[in-house]
């Protein structure tokens, strides 16, 4: 008797709109959940678990309409695999930091800081510096992981608000990201939309130059008129470490790097690795006293262990002086493992949603019933700050919601420049106030703020998808492409750009 065929598998059937609401609803009640229970500390486990539940969610309604689990687990694992370069970059800056601390470059940073910057203007400069910086070399990965870690020291020893401070950090690197022609997000949402890219870096520079000074005028009345004496911790941080512009050194390897394009994961680890060097040449008794090596050990094998450990585990310092010791005992490897277990299950979670078809499902309706200019640009702000959400991708946040309202924009005559900066405004910023996406993962482990902290105080993050929906409000810059539009629109406001 001749072996059978095997019977296909039934195709899998569209999901209603509600089955597509179940995982990513069940998700955000979880991870409220969670804030309730644990609050900050949510981040240590709790919301990692509440991602796992989700994504079991997730497959059960899939399995449901007819997804074969091997799919749904290639697609999961997919998505992980597209996570691992911000996973390596997590493990880079927790790398930098702990060198950095032993060297001396954080306490350099801040030592220079605290004689430059006031704290009645502080907040304020701190977005200006982290703006000019982010723009030049296009990341504002590399700026946080760099420049804000300095910042945080700073508004510590000057007694401001770690969480305002972070907020201001974040809103001016992400300027550069989003309208820096280096960024890869700028790039990627110019090429999504298939727009020009000094087209769409003039577009975005106008939208973000809004949003920056919406930022900067509500910084700049968060002074505060306490008179700071910094001369005793100057001293204090001169005596320890004695502070010389070598100390600077890593941080000129950075940006030189970056400014030349180098890979973020290759700049930063190179960073670290200086600021090993430059801990044994500025400073080889601490690195020996850090590395407590039994007796009889090579000198140099001890200065390689004292760097080693702290690449792997950071810098621990202690002086007796609690506030130099918060300061630098800090940073290494070990400490971005929570972070990375949530961005893993975060991806995986998004890449059985996206498997499933649960944003398509959700999107479609929306686009379908945008019938003005400023309902199908507040549609696209909504569907990338949910693809924020339910994919912890931002990448995935702008080429999804690119792809899917490409041809509504098209049909509406928009011109491709319309569509990216719309995608550059959302997409790009939003994902570091989402703390399970990996963009806000990154920022509250690298800055030490949670993200529920810092996101309101992210004035340019949160702007900038105002300014998107205000210009298509007022029919500002929404240019049409020669062809004319296929289907009439509401008026809503000019029907040309300026």
């Amino acid at each position: 008797m001749s072996a059978q065929p095997p019977t296909p598998a039934a195709p899998a059937e569209p999901l209603s709109l509600g089955e597509a609401l179940i995982p990513i609803a069940s998700l955000i009640l979880l991870v409220a959940l969670s804030f309730y229970l644990f609050g900050d500390a949510g981040a240590k486990g709790p919301n990692q678990v509440a991602l796992v539940v989700a994504t079991v969610i997730a497959l059960s309604v899939a399995r449901r309409r007819g997804q074969s689990m091997d799919t749904l687990r290639d697609a999961a694992i997919a998505s992980v695999g597209s996570g691992m370069g911000a996973i390596f970059i997590l493990f880079a800056v927790g790398a930098l930091i702990g060198t950095w601390a032993l060297s001396g470059t954080l306490a350099a940073m801040v030592y220079y800081g605290l004689q430059i910057l006031n704290p009645h203007y502080f907040y304020a400069t701190t977005v200006l510096i982290c703006a000019i910086v982010s723009f030049a070399i296009g990341s504002s990965w590399t700026v946080v992981g760099t420049i804000g870690i300095g910042l945080m020291g700073i508004a510590a020893s000057m007694n401001l608000d770690p969480a305002i401070t972070a907020g201001a950090v974040i809103s001016g690197s992400y300027f550069g990201d989003k309208s820096s022609p280096l960024s890869d997000t700028a790039n990627l949402s110019a090429a999504t939309a298939g727009a020009d890219l000094y087209a769409h870096i003039k577009e975005t520079a106008i939208s973000s130059a809004v949003a920056v000074a919406i930022a900067l005028a509500v910084f700049w009345t968060m002074g505060t008129d306490v008179d700071y004496q910094g001369n005793a911790k100057l001293a204090q941080i001169d005596a320890i470490f004695h502070v010389t512009p070598w100390h600077f050194a890593p941080l000129a390897v950075v940006v030189a790097l970056a400014l030349f394009k180098v890979p973020p994961f290759t700049t930063i680890f190179a960073g670290a690795l200086v600021g090993g060097v430059i801990a044994v040449i500025l400073a080889p008794e601490r690195v020996a006293a850090f590395a407590a090596a039994r007796d009889g050990v090579p000198g140099w094998i001890v200065q390689i262990k004292g760097v080693w450990l702290a690449l792997a585990s950071g810098y621990h310092h202690a002086s007796g002086i609690a506030a130099i010791d918060t300061l630098v005992t800090r940073g290494g490897m070990e400490r971005m493992l929570d972070t990375v277990w949530l961005i893993i299950v975060a991806l995986a979670f998004g890449g059985v949603i996206e498997k499933m078809g649960a944003l398509e499902r959700l999107m479609a309706p929306v686009i379908a019933a945008a019938k003005s200019a400023v309902a199908l640009v507040a549609s696209l702000v909504g569907a990338a700050i949910a693809t924020n959400i339910a994919t912890a991708d931002q990448y995935m946040a702008v080429v999804l919601p690119g792809r899917m309202f490409k041809g509504a924009f098209e049909k509406r005559g928009y011109a491709p420049t319309v569509l990216s900066r719309t995608i550059g405004d959302t997409a790009t910023p939003t994902g570091a106030l989402i703390p399970w996406n990996s963009c806000g993962a990154y920022m509250a482990v690298t800055l030490g703020v949670a993200t529920v902290s810092y996101a309101p105080w992210a004035i340019f993050n949160m702007v900038s998808p105002l300014v998107a929906i205000a210009f298509a409000a007022i029919g500002f810059r929404m240019p049409r492409t020669a062809v004319s539009p296929q289907a009439p629109e509401a008026p809503d406001g000019p029907a040309t750009g300026r």
